[in-house]
């Protein structure tokens, strides 16, 4: 079991009050390369944070790792592979980096080789040929123990021709694991779709790939072994302005009787965006009953049955919240250690309740014993 630990969420949650008898890794996120291919900490704070997180972890026996890039750090990825003497400039950078924060391991989060998914992010044909240069130069430059991972897409890197390679198996030889990042699978939509599919049980969805199943099946076919993928889970969801009746299918649960709220997003909005499983409970749209989060103050919660996830509607305020809860995550965990992958990995710690309702449902269904 892992988990992200993010650091612009250093106040909430900081690194002495996570509890690391629930986890065995905690990958520190983010680091950003820059365009001389220096690395650079999103805020003042985060070194800091970083050596309090491995001092804390390190004191319980568990291992930290660096996840280096993010959605809006993969700027300079692609620049910083190209060529004989980027690669070498990158991979001391990072080794310095994992010798002075003493870290068991780096997590690459390119976003990704060969597709720009952010305004700004570079991409070429090339990526994901250079990037195995660089995996192999990296691999001969940190200490023989110090662990490399990936967080990746539900299919391999883009080729030069843009489709997925069917071949990875030079790359596995390098990562120790990848995290499957099947999640964001959909965003706010005034049609909306689970974020985080575990299934694709009706077999209508229109990305038929996005999903745990498929993720797993798509990873092992181009040449990773299962004890090389990792399940990444969410523990936010989206806000969508939208009037729709259902996901796919549904099964309805009663909600509270209590007066009607509109759900707000990380940032204040009440139109569309990401909110943390945390805030749905402080807010008063999920309540716990019974060891159960249910619906509450004009929200319904209800089940996706198509992708095995929980979705929130309020008809008052025309909301639609789709989300995992620890129904889904619970399935989730029962999936990896049903289908023989090596763990899970919640994206993040800081989105979790304060009693670590998230986290204990995906542990359970691993098999792992209650902390």
């Amino acid at each position: 079991m892992a988990a992200y630990y993010p650091d612009w969420a250093g106040s909430r949650l900081p690194p002495e009050s996570v509890d690391f008898d629930r986890f065995h890794w905690v990958d520190f996120a983010f680091i950003e390369p820059a365009k001389d291919l220096s690395l650079n900490f999103t805020q003042d704070t985060s070194p800091d944070l970083l050596r309090r997180l491995v001092a804390a972890a390190h004191a319980k026996g568990r291992k930290v790792k660096a996840s280096i890039g993010g959605a809006s750090g993969s700027r300079y990825f692609s620049r910083a592979v190209s060529t004989d003497d980027y690669r070498q400039t990158f991979a001391t950078n990072l080794a310095t980096l994992y010798a002075e924060y003493q870290l068991d391991g780096l997590d690459l989060d390119w976003e990704y080789p060969g597709v720009a998914t952010q305004p700004g992010n570079g991409a070429t044909s090339d990526d994901s040929a250079n990037y195995l240069l660089f995996l192999q130069l990296l691999r001969s430059t940190l200490p023989s123990g110090a662990v490399i991972t990936a967080a990746v897409q539900e299919q391999p890197f883009a080729g030069a021709d843009g489709e997925p390679l069917k071949d990875m198996s030079e790359y596995a030889k390098i990562f120790d694991w990848v995290l499957l990042m099947v999640y964001d699978v959909w965003g706010p939509s005034a049609n909306p779709g689970p974020n985080a599919p575990l299934i694709d049980a009706c077999g209508n969805s229109t990305q038929p790939q996005a999903n745990a199943e498929a993720a797993v099946r798509s990873w092992t076919d181009a040449g990773f072994s299962k004890k090389q993928l990792t399940l990444g889970v969410p523990s936010y969801g989206y806000v969508s302005a939208s009037n729709a009746t259902s996901l796919k299918q549904r099964r309805s649960e009663s909600e509270t009787d209590a007066a009607d709220i509109s759900a707000k997003t990380e940032s204040g909005d009440t139109d569309e965006g990401q909110v943390q499983f945390t805030s749905l409970v402080a807010q008063g749209a999920l309540l716990k009953q019974d060891g159960k989060f249910v619906g509450s103050h004009g929200f319904q919660r209800n089940w996706d049955a198509c992708s095995q996830t929980p979705w929130l509607r309020s008809d008052a305020h025309s909301q639609v919240i789709t989300y995992d809860d620890p129904e889904s995550l619970r399935l989730k965990g029962e999936f990896v250690r049903n289908s023989g992958i090596l763990g899970a990995n919640l994206f993040d710690a800081h989105g979790d309740t304060p009693e670590w309702d998230l986290v204990d449902a995906v542990r359970a269904g691993l098999g792992l014993n209650a902390v």
